[in-house]
């Protein structure tokens, strides 16, 4: 579990990459046709931005092959099976799953008890 709490924000295509949107331990920043999507520690989030949720984030560790398949769906299956909102992030390497901060304790039992370790 990376340390802190992460906000997941939608602006629109064209805007532009805010500077704090970029800074942390874990960022993520995407964009397509439709939206630009970022992700970066709820601490950097201005006042004037409103944000309702945090979200956990939890680094599967990898790396992991592109031919070994599975890995991803066995961590957020069981979350979806048990009603818990999930947004994952897939770098060349890694994994992560973003999880919203109210079901934190319930996912990291579900995850525990389908089988995965080395959980806080």
């Amino acid at each position: 579990m990376l340390a802190g709490s992460f906000a997941i924000l939608r602006l629109a295509p064209d805007a532009s990459i805010p500077h704090w949107a970029t800074t942390g331990e874990f960022t993520s920043v995407t964009r397509t046709g439709d939206e630009l999507s970022l992700v970066c520690p709820a601490e950097n989030i201005p006042n004037d931005v409103d944000v309702r949720l945090r979200w956990t984030c939890l680094r599967l560790e990898g790396p992991f092959a592109f031919s070994q398949t599975g890995v991803l769906l066995s961590f957020i299956e069981p979350l979806s099976s048990n009603g818990v909102p999930v947004f994952a992030i897939s770098t060349y390497d890694t994994d992560y799953v973003l999880i919203q901060e109210k079901f934190q304790e319930a996912a990291l039992q579900i995850i525990r008890d389908a089988g995965h370790e080395r959980l806080p």
